[in-house]
């Protein structure tokens, strides 16, 4: 077909399409047949009354019939019963989907929005071409504006924007223009594995199910610089090994764009063609605000190109810290740098004071905390559980520890900066802790980077990261991208699951 502008294809496009609340999820159980296994990290206490994990971290309390169902550590929905159960497990954090990979799916578009890539593009339409799964999927192609336009392919339909829109925009027209139901979004830097759409496209039958993410992974041989042993084992594009649900304050707060795929009914309310950074962040926090679930899927990977030089590699984390304060203006502490409960703050701030005294009343605040949390979490008729909950609190406090020291670090450096210019003591706080940082954060990567090389590449994606959020709040006269909050408060103790009279009684 001829190549057409983007107006000729999908009809009148705003100059600024800025989207409201995503539409409400259906209130529809999960289908016969869907399996849910509990998280390899979810641990069972009370000889399995009672199952601790997730993130933010939660306690479920099981009714005897719900231990039964789990007994194997797998549910498979066969009633509005278990659906209901499998769906809390979900919702929780505690399990995730446990389904067989897909054969060759027929309900996906793939949409690839491109700006001056032909190269890459070639590689990414090839590698769908070869992958007999994706083989005769329709392709759009969204060039966005790019100085050769780029050219018609058999089986790809291009839809050119005469001027450059961004990407946000250029993945709308490719969303309005999609034949089917579920839409694959591909950068043109990636190269999908092979089987990851297959792993992916199960999710999607959960009907509350509006986006779910593969595990984006370095693409071998396409960078060169000192600083890619570094991004290849912690990109910020990689959320990890382990699948999770996805959602503001949890362990995998959002999923990049670089490769999602969505279901067109959730995303009424597209991509903000207002934000030039930060656009998947925004629309995956709109998805949940509206009850849809968001899934990160690590069995599924597609392979992403990394930067090639130093200057890009921080020119572009700069650009991702710029994106904070956008986030700020559409969702308030959600973007928070630092998330501490208030006594633990008051705690480290004792600690951290130098004084013995401010030690012994550090570990005062600690005690009482431990004593509050034992009453929350005991069981009707049971013992405060005091052994327990300090176990709890020693391990939030460590975790609080280290989102301390990355914040002084990246988020703050330069505040830590006047301080260390400013004190002999505070230099060696600030050296201390970014040291044992790089380390910390080394550790889990050693095979792959060398401890030196990832302590230099840690502290200057920091410096960039750090620069690009400051800039960004101070352009937006907004400094709630710069502000602490609190987490919310470990779920209270309930009984979860088949009741006589009901799934769900609640306390």
């Amino acid at each position: 077909m001829a190549q057409q502008s983007a107006h000729d294809l999908t009809g009148p496009v705003p100059d600024a399409l800025t989207p409201a609340a995503a539409p409400a999820a259906p209130q529809r159980r999960l289908p016969d047949g869907f399996a849910v296994r509990l998280d390899p990290r979810t641990r069972s206490r009370d000889d399995g009354a009672a199952l601790l994990g997730g993130s933010p971290l939660r306690l479920l309390r099981l009714s005897p019939r719900a231990r039964q169902l789990l007994a194997p550590g797998r549910l498979v929905v066969r009633d509005a019963t278990t659906a209901a159960l499998a769906a809390r497990l979900l919702d929780a954090g505690l399990g995730h989907p446990d389904l067989p990979a897909a054969a060759a799916p027929h309900d996906v578009t793939v949409v690839i929005p491109v700006k001056d890539r032909p190269a890459g593009l070639g590689r990414l339409l090839s590698a769908l071409r070869a992958d007999p799964a994706t083989r005769h999927l329709p392709v759009i192609v969204v060039d966005d504006g790019s100085t050769v336009p780029v050219p018609t392919a058999h089986g790809v339909r291009v839809l050119r924007f005469d001027r450059s829109r961004g990407p946000a925009a250029a993945r709308n027209a490719g969303l309005r223009a999609a034949p089917t139901p579920f839409v694959a979004f591909l950068d043109s830097d990636c190269v999908p594995r092979p089987g990851w759409l297959q792993r992916l496209r199960p999710h999607l039958d959960d009907p509350r199910l509006a986006v779910v993410a593969p595990r984006i992974v370095a693409l071998p041989d396409a960078g060169r610089g000192w600083f890619t042993p570094y991004e290849a084992a912690v990109s910020a594009l990689d959320m990890g090994a382990h699948p999770a649900a996805v959602r503001p304050g949890s362990a995998v707060s959002y999923v990049p764009s670089a490769a999602l795929l969505a279901r067109r009914a959730a995303l009424g309310a597209p991509f903000d063609e207002d934000m030039p950074v930060a656009e998947d962040v925004d629309l995956i926090w709109r998805l949940t605000a509206a009850g849809w679930r968001v899934r990160y899927e690590p069995g599924a990977a597609v392979a992403h190109e990394h930067p090639g030089t130093t200057r890009e590699w921080l020119r572009r984390r700069a650009f991702y810290g710029t994106g904070a304060a956008l986030l700020a203006a559409r969702h308030g502490g959600a973007v928070a740098p630092l998330v501490m409960a208030p006594e633990t703050a008051l705690a480290w701030g004792l600690a951290l004071s130098g004084r013995r005294a401010g030690r012994v009343a550090a570990a005062g605040v600690l005690a009482v905390t431990v004593a509050r949390l034992a009453s929350r979490l005991a069981a009707p008729g049971e013992r405060p559980p005091a052994g327990f909950a300090a176990l709890l609190v020693t391990r939030g406090v460590g975790a609080s520890g280290r989102a301390l020291a990355r914040s002084v670090t990246r988020h703050h450096w330069p505040l830590a900066l006047s301080a260390a210019l400013t004190s002999r003591r505070a230099r060696r706080w600030v050296l201390g802790v970014a040291t044992a940082d790089a380390v910390l954060a080394w550790w889990p990567h050693r095979s792959r980077v060398g401890p030196v090389r990832f302590a230099v590449a840690r502290r200057l994606e920091d410096l960039a990261y750090g620069a690009g959020l400051w800039r960004g709040a101070s352009r937006a006269r907004d400094p709630r991208a710069l502000l602490p909050t609190r987490p919310p408060r470990l779920t209270p103790a309930r009984p979860v699951g088949p009741q006589p009279d009901r799934w769900w009684k609640r306390r």
